[in-house]
């Protein structure tokens, strides 16, 4: 066990804690403990926004997954990675000041008040509610997986044990600071971000003797490292291109992202945000996959691609800065943790619980269900942790394709299109959904018919979250031209 890298870490723990405090103040003095626990009253500066969509975006599978993925696709899944650079501006430009305008004129809390307020549709709530849990427990337990993967191979610990004591640390905090604890520790994990994966970059093209000396190394080994097309030859222009839209477009409609589109106090910490957010998702994402690849030709054979971030950093700089170090993707681990547990917790008590189960509820009764619910989904996504696949990277980026196919269309253009209806929205999430899930199930359970299944959800190599995402379009469209004159005028909306 290596106490010297351990000793920054517990520190950064603990600092995470005493924010988590700080915030439970606002929450148990708040005059409405929903607005404060679940959006922190709308009151968001431009940095903390910034920091916030970066840290909760940027998550194991950027800071664990990404790297260890890099190291096996090489240069080609960097070029992949960097179509995320535009994602928290994308965002805030499509959704923006009309959003906050229509979300704070519904009284919307999470994403799903939104839809429930544009759509008034029962069956369109429970809808997106199951898609936000089913969905998200998939991101969550690649988070969690992602932190003990990183505690493991820092400390010498069980995986099981590495688990237990990131599970605990993450609940804590969550459970009684809500979303502005979220918030504020995301602006702090956000720039551990920033600065230690430059370090690292730093440290790594060091230990190789420079980028020259690297890029020889890993052309010696494989010249397809060093291609656009990954060490195998898999990452075609049109898989590459239309990655874009799980990993860029698609973004707009991930629940945790679009929820902190409707949390900032103004226009102007709206517009400071677009800057930052962009700077700085740049920033990291080009690092911490450069590390990945340039890690390969410091430590080749590593097996298990998520450990190849935390071994590097043990590789290349002193222990105590190495635990400095990797506090940084435990940052974004921790960030994203936090935010879809509070978004699951909305998401069954707000949509759920109070819209249809007891609307009556009294704020101690919902204050102490959140509490309690928060802390149930923490203990479940910990069981399904306990089994982990190779790489994290695949079942988080399975939650974000299934999120988008579900309410891209549903948001957007129930923002921008006046004639989208309920109808539109049922059809759309459901065939976006079906599709989706169709893709990822038939080939395991029809291995013989896996020609005909890529034509038919992958043509031309294309990512598998495109055909959902543009089926799941015609059938909004559609389904609402055709029953326009069936929706009342008094639920049309008026803005």
């Amino acid at each position: 066990m290596n106490i010297v890298a351990i000793i920054p870490l517990f520190v950064f723990l603990v600092l995470i804690f005493l924010v988590g405090l700080y915030a439970s103040r606002f929450v148990q003095s708040s005059n409405s403990f929903m607005q404060e626990y679940f959006l922190g009253e709308r009151s968001l500066g431009g940095f903390v926004l910034a920091m916030t969509m970066t840290a909760t975006y940027g998550s194991a599978s950027s800071f664990i997954g990404g790297p260890g993925t890099a190291y096996t696709q090489g240069l080609g899944w960097v070029l992949l990675a960097m179509s995320q650079v535009v994602t928290g501006y994308f965002v805030l430009m499509v959704l923006g000041k009309k959003f906050a305008i229509v979300t704070r004129k519904y009284k919307a809390i999470t994403m799903v008040d939104f839809l429930k307020g544009r759509y008034k549709s029962p069956v369109v709530v429970v809808l997106s509610a199951i898609s936000i849990v089913v969905f998200l427990f998939s991101a969550m337990a690649a988070q969690w997986i992602g932190g003990a993967r990183l505690i493991e191979s820092l400390t010498g610990m069980s995986y099981t044990t590495a688990l237990f004591i990131f599970a605990v640390s993450v609940l804590i905090y969550v459970t009684i600071g809500g979303f502005r604890a979220v918030a504020l520790t995301d602006a702090i994990q956000g720039s551990f971000m920033f600065v230690g994966t430059l370090i690292l970059l730093i440290a790594t093209i060091i230990a190789g003797g420079g980028i020259p000396n690297i890029i020889a190394d890993l052309t010696a080994e494989n010249p397809n490292l060093i291609s656009p097309f990954g060490a195998e030859g898999t990452l075609s222009p049109a898989y590459v291109s239309s990655f874009w839209i799980l990993v860029g477009v698609g973004v707009v409609a991930l629940p945790q992202i679009a929820v902190r589109a409707m949390s900032y106090k103004s226009a102007k910490s709206m517009h400071r945000a677009l800057i930052i957010g962009t700077i700085v998702v740049g920033f990291i994402m080009l690092n911490m996959h450069l590390i990945g690849v340039f890690a390969r030709a410091i430590l080749p054979g590593i097996e298990i691609g998520d450990q190849v971030m935390p071994l590097i950093a043990l590789e290349t700089m002193p222990a105590w800065l190495a635990g400095i170090v990797l506090a940084a993707p435990m940052a974004a681990i921790m960030s994203t943790v936090d935010s879809l547990l509070i978004l699951v917790s909305s998401t069954v008590i707000k949509d759920v619980y109070i819209n249809y189960v007891k609307p009556d509820a009294s704020q101690q009764t919902v204050k102490r269900m959140s509490l309690s619910v928060t802390a149930i989904l923490g203990v479940i996504v910990f069981i399904m942790a306990l089994n982990p696949p190779e790489l994290i990277i695949w079942l988080n980026l399975f939650a974000f394709g299934g999120l988008e196919a579900a309410f891209i269309w549903p948001i957007v253009l129930g923002l921008y299109w006046k004639n989208g209806n309920k109808y539109g929205a049922i059809a759309s999430i459901i065939t976006g959904v079906g599709i989706y899930l169709l893709s990822d199930l038939l080939p395991t359970l029809l291995p013989s018919y896996n020609d005909t299944f890529e034509v038919i959800f992958k043509p031309f190599g294309i990512h598998a979250v495109v055909v959902p995402v543009v089926v799941s379009f015609f059938a909004y469209v559609i389904v609402s031209l055709i029953t326009k004159k069936s929706i009342p005028n008094e639920l049309k909306p008026t803005y």
